[in-house]
């Protein structure tokens, strides 16, 4: 299996991103001085990608033993600095995942914490070069993992 994403220079560093025949398109743009911010940075992607593959993966694994916890939300955060050559690079993520119900609405919980993570193909790519920290919350705040 392959993915194969196309990116067309629209303007400086604004790109339009197209996902494969009748896909809509994205717009991706560096943030200033570099481009306008008229899209989401390369950066901001890589997080939305792996927030997107995390909950993709939590929820997927829910639903195979009939559990309802939407919805789900995300956030990601990049940490964003100098590597040891002085070169920007991404240098952590930190994703939060928060189920849209408290935890003692779902059935066997802490099964499913204890293993979506490894099947989440975008983070653990990543993670074999940039540390990704998660956390995973219920509706009512508590931290589950």
């Amino acid at each position: 299996m392959s993915e194969t994403v196309h990116l067309q220079q629209q303007q400086d560093y604004r790109f339009e991103i197209r996902f494969g025949p009748g896909g809509v398109p994205l717009l991706a743009d560096e943030p200033a001085p570099l481009g306008t911010g008229a899209g989401p940075s390369p950066v901001q992607l890589l997080a939305a990608a792996v927030g997107n593959c995390l909950s993709a993966s939590l929820l997927f694994a829910l639903r195979k033993f009939k559990q309802v916890p939407d919805p789900l939300s995300a956030s990601v955060t990049a940490d964003v600095g100098r590597n040891a050559e002085g070169r920007m690079r991404v240098l952590a993520l930190q994703a939060r995942l928060t189920l849209g119900v408290p935890a003692a609405q779902i059935e066997h919980l802490d099964r499913v914490l204890a293993t979506f993570e490894a099947y989440c193909t975008v983070t653990q790519s990543v993670q074999a070069a940039i540390p990704v920290q998660l956390q995973v919350f219920d509706s009512t705040g508590v931290q589950l993992k």
